[in-house]
């Protein structure tokens, strides 16, 4: 059905419907023996554009738990920011992955 942000009459009721959002999707880093952490800071400043200080933050927990979430975005961004990180991964010779989940 499709979005109205007006209202309508149905069976003599006033309905008013609720806009549908976007849904929005995660990248996640994955953790792996190789990528180097200050690699995968680098990532997150450059590409998902975090300070140094919640870098460092979301590097740990990828590091201690085996992935993070480096952004949510609307699909095509969060495919975009996987790209972009497979690319700079390969470029430095890292085998660092990046997944995109449904939030």
């Amino acid at each position: 059905m499709p979005d109205k942000t007006a209202t309508e009459r149905e069976h003599g009721i006033d309905v008013k419907e609720k806009p549908e959002f976007p849904r929005k999707f995660k990248v996640v880093l994955l953790n792996d023996d190789v990528t180097s952490m200050d690699f995968v800071v680098s990532v997150l400043v450059e590409i998902f554009h975090h300070t140094a200080q919640s870098a460092v933050t979301v590097m740990l927990k990828i590091h201690n738990e085996g992935g993070g979430v480096a952004g949510i975005y609307n699909k095509e961004i969060a495919q975009t920011k996987q790209n972009q990180t497979l690319k700079a991964a390969a470029a430095a010779g890292y085998p660092l992955k990046a997944v995109v989940e449904e939030e």
